[in-house]
């Protein structure tokens, strides 16, 4: 899929499917959390599809492609990945979609990912 609305719609959908997920605006910032905490900043800037997820398991893979970066304010300290595509290029939404669910299951309280793998 190309990165552009229908892609950042579709990441949008795979990330509220998730238990007490839900769509949140601070800082003028599209973001996705559970509780709370979120798990996921999304959106198009600049003319490219973002993607800010934490990935404690998967950092140093992630950070090994191309459009990926620590992300800023300290929080690639914590694990945090940002990823850009430019608007138009394919976007990997398979792997996008493996570090939501790694996103997810890091930030989300233990009875919720328990209820994910019952």
């Amino acid at each position: 899929m190309k990165a552009g609305p229908r892609a950042l719609e579709r990441l949008m959908k795979i990330a509220l499917a998730y238990p007490e997920a839900w769509e949140d605006h601070p800082w003028d910032d599209t973001v996705v959390k559970v509780r709370k905490k979120i798990f996921i900043f999304v959106g198009i800037y600049d003319g490219h599809l973002s993607c800010t997820v934490k990935l404690p398991e998967s950092h140093d893979f992630a950070l090994s492609l191309d459009g990926t970066e620590p992300t800023g304010y300290g929080l690639g300290r914590a694990g945090w990945v940002s990823a850009r595509v430019p608007v138009g290029a394919e976007v990997p939404l398979d792997l996008w979609e493996e570090w939501i669910d790694e996103s997810y299951r890091a930030v989300a309280p233990k009875t919720l990912v328990r209820a994910l793998d019952a």
